[in-house]
């Protein structure tokens, strides 16, 4: 599986570049945008430059972290640039669009569902993350961070060669939208919730649960500080589609009741799928 999703994130990746983003001249940060600038400049290959560029990078990384770059990482760092270059100078696959807007949009979707496949396959691309986690080493910054300042000033270095501040702004539109869909291919949407149910009419709740929704419960045993008193606490794991439904139930039963509803990442259980 983690090869299935490198490959197809491989794809992906260099298809965001070659067919929507470097057409375009939209940069959307990284050392791939850095090798973009320089192609706008010099009219130099992305691919090839990127690799280039992330040599000493690796150098850096080695002498300062103790980095240590696995076999999946430098196949897919080698992999997507070589593809890149391909799509790109070689085959030269036509932007299906010349709104830049469109290619804003689906250049960053497709560079983000790349991204976040090549992540869930256990590699990565090297570039600003490497800076990040160097630049961390020497401030306070969180590495997270030091990427948004780095990739910053690469789309700000884009308009200035562009002469550009439309540019500019669609590069910090698509990179806005890429770590979004990167976060949705790794963490997902928030398929299931918790619900949290005190009330004084527990075992008529706990039974519309189960007829209605067929779903399972459990009690906790609640404390208030306040009041030192205890009282049972209903919890219940249902799908999204069923949040009004249990919503309605407890208030039919019991209008008083303090329902606490919160989004859960992942269940492992009966009645529910796990991700991928």
């Amino acid at each position: 599986m983690a090869i299935l999703f490198l490959v197809v994130g491989i794809i992906f990746y260099s298809l965001g570049y070659s067919v929507f983003l470097i057409p375009h001249n939209i940069v959307p940060g990284g050392i791939t945008g850095l090798a973009m600038v320089l192609h706008i400049l010099f009219h130099t290959p992305v691919g090839i430059v990127t690799l280039l560029l992330n040599i000493p990078l690796f150098v850096l990384a080695i002498r300062i972290l103790g980095f240590s770059l696995g076999a999946k990482s430098l196949g897919t760092i080698i992999a997507t640039n070589l593809l890149i270059d391909f799509l790109t100078y070689s085959i030269k696959i036509p932007s299906p669009t010349d709104n830049i807007i469109l290619a804003t949009v689906y250049g960053g979707v497709l560079l983000g569902i790349g991204l976040g496949l090549i992540f869930r396959g256990g590699a990565n691309t090297g570039g600003t993350d490497i800076i990040a986690q160097i630049c961390n080493r020497f401030s306070n910054f969180s590495v997270g961070l030091w990427m948004l300042i780095v990739d910053t000033i690469i789309i700000t270095i884009a308009g200035f060669v562009t002469h550009s501040i439309e540019l500019a702004l669609l590069g910090y539109l698509a990179l806005f939208l890429s770590t979004r869909v990167v976060d949705l291919i790794l963490e997902g949407f928030d398929y299931a919730r918790a619900v949290f149910i005190v009330s004084d009419k527990n075992e008529e709740i706990i039974g519309g649960v189960y007829e209605q929704l067929k779903r399972g419960v459990t009690v906790l045993d609640g404390f208030s500080p306040y009041t030192k008193a205890r009282k049972p606490v209903v919890m219940c794991v249902i799908t999204k589609r069923e949040t009004q439904h249990i919503k309605n139930l407890v208030k039919e039963i019991d209008k008083d009741a303090f329902v606490i509803l919160t989004d859960v990442f992942e269940v492992l259980g009966h009645g529910f799928r796990p991700r991928l």
